[in-house]
Parts: C-alpha cells; sequence; structure tokens
C-alpha cells in the first residue's frame, strides 16, 4: 500500500501535556505514521468473456408475457352480479397533479432556503426568503426569522437583520428574549456597541422580552473585545439589580478578556472566585480560555503550566484543548511538541478535526512551507475532512508566503468549486495575496467582486490597499480609496439612522 507521510522539522518526542488521566482504549490506528495517504486500487471492469456468458445465460430464459390493464382474463367487479360500476372522476389525474406540484413547490423553496443557510450564503438566501413569501402558503415563522438573523449576524450584516427583524414584527410575529438577544448579537459581531446598547434598552421597556443571561454574556463579550472594562462592571452591577446570576460561559468571556488585555491580577481573581463558587464552578471551556490566551500570546510555557493546574483541578481535556495546543506550537514552530500532541490524539481515539487541520495548514503557511501544506491538505481531503473558509484563508496565505501566485488562483478556483463562504477575512487574503505579487490591477478587480457580492471591507481590506499603493507612489489611488471609506462609514450611518429613532 502506497503512502505518503509528512516529515516534520524535529523527531517526534514525547510532550509534557499529555497524561495518563484521561487514558482511553488505544487504538489500532495510532500506530500508523501521522498524515499517511492511502490509496486505493479500484478494480479493473468484467472481462467480455464473462459479460458474454451471462448474455447467453439471459437469453435461455424464457420469456413470460406482461398483460396490459384490463387484458388479464380475471374476475372484475362488474362482471358479478348485482354490481354496479363506479362513475369516473373528471380530470383526477390533472387534480392530483396539480395538488403534487404545489407540494413540491413548498419542499423545493424550503429545502432551497434551508441551504443556502448552512451554507452561509446570506445574500441568497435572502432572495429565496422573498420568493417564498410571494407564495400563497407562506405563513411567517419565528424560527425561519431567528435563522436569517443569526446568518446576517454571522456575515456582518446588522442591518439587514434589524430590517428583517422590523419585516418579522410587521407581519405578526411576536418577538421574543431570544429573538432580541439575536439581533443584539449581530450588532456585537460587527462592534457595534451603542447600537447593541440600544437593543437593550428596548428589551428593558418590553414585559415580554427581559434580557437573560444570555443576553448580558453577548454583550459583556463586545465590551470585554474592545476592552471596555467600565462596561463590564456596569453590566455586572446591572445583573445584580435584576437578580442574574453570572453563569460560567459569562465568567469565562470576562477571563479571556482579562488575559488578553494582560490583566493576569484579575483574571486569576476571577477564577478563584469560580473554584470558591458552587455555581459557577469552572469546566474545560474555562481551561480552553486560560490556554489559548497564553498560547495566542506565544507564552508556551505558561500555557503549559495552566494545563498542569487544570488537570489538577480534575479538569479534562477535549479534542478543542488539543487543538488550542497544535495551534500554540505550530505558530512557534515547535513542530516536535505539534506532532506529539497529534500523535496522542490519535492514541486516545481524539478525532481529528478540520480545525486540528487547519491549525498545521496555518503553521506551514506561516512558515511558507507550501510542500507540507500541501500534504496536509491532501491528508485532510483523504480522510474526507470538510474544508472550511479558513482551510481556504491559509493555503492563500501559505502559497502567497512561499511565491507560488498561480496556486493561488487555483485555490480560490477549487474554493469557489466547493461553495466555500467568501467572508471578508477570505478576500482580504487574496487582496494581500494579489499585492504581494504587486498585481495591482487583479487586486483592483478582487476588491471588486468583493463588493459586488455584498462583502464589507474591513479596516485591514483598506490597510492592504493603501500598502500596495504607496509602494507604488500612487498617491491618488490612496486618495481615492480613502474617500471611499468615508462614504462607506456615512452610508452606515445614513441606514442606522432609522434605527436611532425608533429607540429615542
Amino acid at each position: 500500500m502506497a503512502s505518503i507521510s509528512l516529515s516534520f522539522s524535529s523527531s517526534i518526542v514525547p510532550s509534557p501535556i499529555p497524561h495518563d488521566k484521561c487514558k482511553k482504549t488505544p487504538n489500532p490506528r495510532s500506530q500508523d505514521p501521522i498524515f499517511r495517504v492511502t490509496r486505493y486500487a479500484i478494480s479493473a471492469p468484467a472481462s467480455k468473456t464473462t459479460s458474454s456468458s451471462s448474455a447467453a445465460a439471459l437469453s435461455s430464459v424464457v420469456k413470460r408475457r406482461h398483460w396490459k390493464q384490463g387484458e388479464f382474463p380475471g374476475i372484475s367487479e362488474t362482471s358479478l352480479p348485482g354490481s354496479t360500476r363506479r362513475k369516473p372522476i373528471k380530470n383526477i389525474k390533472k387534480k392530483l397533479d396539480k395538488k403534487n406540484n404545489a407540494k413540491a413547490w413548498v419542499n423545493t423553496v424550503t429545502e432551497a432556503l434551508s441551504e443556502t443557510i448552512d451554507k452561509k450564503q446570506w445574500l441568497q438566501a435572502l432572495e429565496i426568503f422573498d420568493m417564498l413569501k410571494e407564495q400563497s402558503f407562506y405563513q411567517p415563522k419565528e424560527g425561519t426569522y431567528m435563522k436569517l438573523i443569526v446568518l446576517l449576524g454571522k456575515s456582518g450584516q446588522p442591518h439587514r437583520a434589524h430590517q428583517l427583524f422590523t419585516t418579522m414584527i410587521e407581519e405578526g410575529c411576536a418577538p421574543t428574549t431570544e429573538l432580541y438577544t439575536s439581533l443584539l448579537a449581530a450588532y456585537c459581531r460587527s462592534n457595534l456597541i451603542d447600537e447593541a446598547f440600544s437593543i437593550l434598552n428596548e428589551m428593558k421597556k418590553l414585559p415580554l422580552c427581559q434580557p437573560d443571561v444570555f443576553t448580558y454574556s453577548t454583550l459583556i463579550k463586545v465590551c470585554v473585545d474592545a476592552f471596555k472594562f467600565e462596561l463590564v462592571e456596569l453590566l455586572y452591577e446591572e445583573m445584580a439589580e435584576r437578580s442574574i446570576m453570572p453563569n460560567t460561559v459569562t465568567q469565562n468571556i470576562v477571563l479571556s478578556g482579562y488575559g488578553k488585555a494582560g490583566k493576569f491580577d484579575q483574571m486569576e481573581k476571577v477564577l478563584s472566585s469560580m473554584l470558591e463558587s458552587t455555581t459557577c464552578k469552572p469546566d474545560v471551556w474555562t481551561m480552553n480560555t486560560i490556554i489559548s490566551v497564553f498560547g495566542n500570546m506565544g507564552q508556551i510555557d505558561m500555557m503549559e503550566k495552566w494545563y498542569e493546574k487544570f488537570r489538577n483541578f480534575g479538569i479534562e481535556p477535549e479534542t478543542r484543548t488539543f487543538n488550542i495546543l497544535i495551534g500554540a506550537y505550530g505558530k512557534k514552530r515547535m513542530y516536535d511538541k505539534m506532532s506529539s500532541v497529534m500523535e496522542y490524539m490519535r492514541r486516545l481515539q481524539f478525532p481529528w478535526t478540520t480545525s486540528t487541520y487547519n491549525n498545521v495548514i496555518e503553521a506551514f503557511a506561516d512558515a511558507g512551507d507550501a510542500k507540507h501544506m500541501e500534504y496536509t491538505f491532501d491528508q485532510m481531503r483523504a480522510e474526507g475532512m470538510k474544508a472550511d473558509t479558513k482551510t481556504f484563508y491559509c493555503l492563500i496565505n501559505g502559497y502567497a508566503n512561499a511565491g507560488l501566485f498561480h496556486k493561488v488562483i487555483s485555490s480560490v478556483h477549487l474554493a469557489g468549486k466547493f461553495e466555500i463562504p467568501e467572508n471578508t477575512t477570505f478576500y482580504n487574503a487574496v487582496l494581500s495575496a494579489c499585492a504581494k505579487a504587486e498585481d495591482l490591477m487583479e487586486m483592483e478587480r478582487v476588491f471588486k467582486r468583493m463588493k459586488d457580492n455584498q462583502c464589507q471591507p474591513d479596516d485591514t481590506t483598506y490597510l492592504i490597499m493603501v500598502e500596495a499603493y504607496r509602494k507604488e507612489g500612487m498617491n491618488d489611488k490612496i486618495y481615492y480609496l480613502e474617500q471611499e471609506k468615508q462614504a462607506m462609514m456615512t452610508d452606515d450611518k445614513k441606514v442606522s439612522q432609522p434605527e436611532e429613532e425608533i429607540f429615542s
């Protein structure tokens, strides 16, 4: 059996991370080398001799006559004494066909809507939803609106999410705490803190839509990410006034914020309060949060130290825990430890996930190691693992770092073939690749396509393009780009103006 194996810069050595506490039944697959790609043999087609003999056997079978309807010499209902023939129903076939076609149309539209939501294709989802609303069988449902609002929030379209929310209320659907929280989350994902607080104030005015712990946790997260800890304290006070107790998720969010801000004393204070609490104990997500903070900062010793502490607390690692470790080791190019953790996962039957492969691909991409990056991607596909937007973002970035710009183009085409959602991060990777290749015309075409696909440029987008123009001394291009950015910000304010009037 032929195979291809990835070789790392150093040999696989035992990592200090694994423990026997989470020992499981050994997996036979763990004996195989890491990153093995198996090529399956395809059997040859049957010979002509076999097919001809089969045909001869079939021809020897005596054919039986198949009677048409009404020809078989049996006893019919009308041949019996005293029986009366039923009158035919006129156009019955036409009526049945019409009914079946109507049902098929309902299934087709709803299934198409569900499929576009699953694929995170928000623009197509809205078009299909508009088509659905024009049908006579349409009935507004809160669940459908919830899915669309969440999708728009994740796609960076908070204003469209609010328009959809308003339409939902106009159609007679009663708003709920969950629906309001999903709308608030849409603004939070786009870092529109003022608008998110406006939603919170509106919720407090409605008796049946009072904010809950999930509402406050969502709002606390955006404040933590923006390092606005004074707002976090105000939200905690408001929760206490409303007798809303923060849960483990809330505390994990705050822990992550303090860690990213370097406020380690406050982080340990929150963790100590969790250990003393009877209702808000630290869990594996707490563990993942802490080690992720130090891993992203490149503090490997602190990451391993806190891993040991949580193991002593009795908290067992999970697949995501190991993915965090792999990502941290990969960023520091500690390939021996990275491969050791992966081998340990195999041995304990922890599955390699898309995130596992993405972390390895990202490690090689940052180093411009296209060879090992491709081997990892091939292994990922061989195991039937589904690639996502981050996978192709890393591939594009890796090929650009290696100077293989023709493979950047092929990766973009492959992403389109796989129907990978093209978000702002994806386009930024392509724009960055074009800038590194000094192909400004292609960069401008990608930027146009980005806007045509309703994908909102961010600060990174403009920074990439400004730097590319500055290297070529194109100050006029920089001026027009900055003007366009200002116009986009003005348009966003105009779109949000009706919302400010609603909540004033």
